[in-house]
């Protein structure tokens, strides 16, 4: 069966050689191939402007970004076998990098599956699918995670907001069943029971394991103030590692009945302590009543989602430093990241920076966590790194 074709503009195609994967609806030839004249995610063969085939992509007319390339190679099929190719790929980069199947098995664009994420939790899997591209092969996707793991349970965590700008439905699903009520995992020495029904996401954040683990060469017999702990990933991994006491703090009711949870299964339970309350109002509380801490985690959510949330986006990372670092006992150790692609690594340094003079202190910084390998990065698509983390000495100004 012979595809339909778009044909991009003179010399739009030029990133995608350079091996990016997004077309644009600008770079469109709309007298050759009017965008009007496809539906969402239907696969086509794309074009350079001379007419020659330079790849298959699925598109979407109602986007800005209409297409992502699925292959370089213009007789590729997307089906079943092309899925299950791809993921036995993303599934070998794992194997070598990790012992145990507690890992981000597929990480979009960067394992070649545009619109697609799938995290292993042992033998159950949470998905999400993000395009109407890959929505269109959601069956085919199912049935190659039923025969490649024979899973106990496969979920379908469609429920990300970005789905709607592809004119999709919000959803959750369990395709392959039954679901337990929580899985545990085991991350750098520490077991996490992790929700499957309620949890943020897909239900974990793999991406910070590296960093995670840097910290518990830092901890023992120390004390620990883990900002936006979510379920203790730092927090619970310091307290492991020998950490004499560990604060985790959060707006969520439900993360800290999770960190209460993990604290327990891991047996520090006597030694982890939880508050509820928005992070800034916590760390103002904490600084007031003269609390201090050897070691203090900041690992938010992104402040800065879209370009132009730059600004107050970059504000917020600057003052949660500050209040983080003013908690902090002389030559204390901040753990400062961020998961926001917008927000670079020098833009970042740069506002802790300012942060630390404004309140009169030294910073050194003596490593740099990035994420982990099972969130490999895409040398052409900057927007596949996104994690930043700092470790800082912070002291009183020389």
């Amino acid at each position: 069966m012979t595809m339909s074709a778009i044909r991009l503009k003179k010399n739009e195609d030029k990133r995608l050689k350079q091996g990016h994967l997004w077309i644009f609806s600008n770079e469109i030839d709309n007298q050759v191939s009017p965008l009007k004249n496809f539906e969402a995610g239907q696969v086509v063969t794309v074009e350079a402007a001379n007419g020659k085939a330079i790849g298959v992509a699925y598109v979407n007319p109602n986007t800005l970004i209409c297409g992502r390339l699925l292959s370089r190679n213009p007789k590729v099929q997307f089906n079943q076998a092309f899925l299950k190719k791809r993921i036995q790929a993303a599934q070998a980069l794992r194997e070598a990098n990790f012992d145990a199947p507690f890992y981000r098995l597929v990480f979009g664009e960067s394992d070649g599956l545009p619109g697609l994420v799938i995290d292993r939790f042992g033998d159950v899997f949470v998905a999400q699918i993000t395009t109407a591209g890959m929505e269109a092969l959601k069956e085919e996707l199912v049935q190659t995670i039923e025969n490649l793991y024979h899973p106990q349970a496969l979920v379908l965590r469609n429920d990300s907001p970005s789905r709607e700008l592809e004119g999709l439905s919000l959803y959750t699903e369990v395709a392959i069943g039954p679901l337990p009520d929580e899985i545990v995992i085991e991350e750098n020495g520490a077991k996490f029971a992790i929700p499957t029904e309620d949890g943020q996401k897909t239900g974990w954040f793999y991406d910070h394991r590296i960093a995670r683990g840097r910290l518990q060469d830092f901890v023992k017999d120390k004390t620990v103030l883990d900002v936006f702990s979510y379920l203790g990933g730092w927090g619970i991994e310091a307290a492991v590692a020998g950490a004499k006491e560990v604060t985790c703090v959060d707006a969520s009711t439900f993360a800290l009945d999770g960190v209460d949870r993990n604290a327990e299964l891991n047996g520090v339970a006597e030694k982890v302590i939880t508050i509820e309350g928005n992070a800034f109002d916590v760390l103002k509380a904490l600084a007031t009543e003269a609390h201090k801490y050897d070691v203090v985690i900041v690992d938010p959510p992104a402040f800065v989602k879209r370009k132009k949330d730059f600004k107050a986006g970059a504000d917020g990372y600057r003052r949660i430093n500050e209040l983080a670092m003013r908690l902090l006992n002389t030559d204390g150790i901040l753990v400062s990241a961020s998961c926001s692609h917008h927000m670079s690594r020098d833009a970042l340094l740069q506002q802790i920076q300012l942060a630390s003079r404004h309140i009169d202190r030294n910073i050194q910084m003596f490593e740099q966590g990035h994420q982990g390998p099972d969130h490999p990065i895409h040398p052409a698509i900057p927007e596949t790194e996104y994690i930043k983390t700092f470790f800082f000495k912070v002291s009183k100004s020389w």
